[in-house]
């Protein structure tokens, strides 16, 4: 992760490694709070229903808002994950690893993932929020 040296991944020396995801990143800097961001293109407008595809843009939206504070993925300290089929995150877990690399790179942040029975958007099927830290002078 580039300004590694601003965050710290927090791994007890004595758990099973985390593949994925951090479970604590310590940080410092100006924090950018993004909400929820789900599968549509900027015109909020749903161009799949495929699941994977949606993540990808959603993952998208994300980094094109950090862009909006001259941050970056590599930014990213904390992802919380809403999807309405957890069964079908599993089932495409290979695919969904790849559209998050091309879209995050090797960044793996703390995340959460959560099964919520709807998302307020009918055709959504994913919703991400995301908070970052931009190191302080960047």
């Amino acid at each position: 992760m580039s300004d590694a040296s601003d965050h710290q991944l927090l791994h007890p020396a004595h758990w099973k490694a985390a593949v994925g995801y951090a479970n604590g990143v310590l940080a410092s800097g100006r924090t950018i709070f993004v909400g929820g961001q789900i599968g549509w293109n900027a015109a909020q407008v749903f161009e799949s229903d495929d699941f994977v595809a949606q993540v990808h843009q959603a993952l998208a939206n994300i980094v094109e808002i950090l862009h909006q504070a001259n941050a970056g993925p590599e930014h990213v300290v904390r992802l919380t994950w809403y999807v309405t089929d957890k069964r079908e995150y599993l089932a495409r877990l290979k695919e969904v690893g790849a559209a998050y690399r091309e879209v995050m790179g090797k960044h793996f942040p703390a995340m959460t993932m959560v099964q919520v029975a709807d998302l307020i958007e009918d055709r959504a099927k994913v919703e991400i929020e995301a908070t970052a830290v931009l190191p302080e002078g960047k």
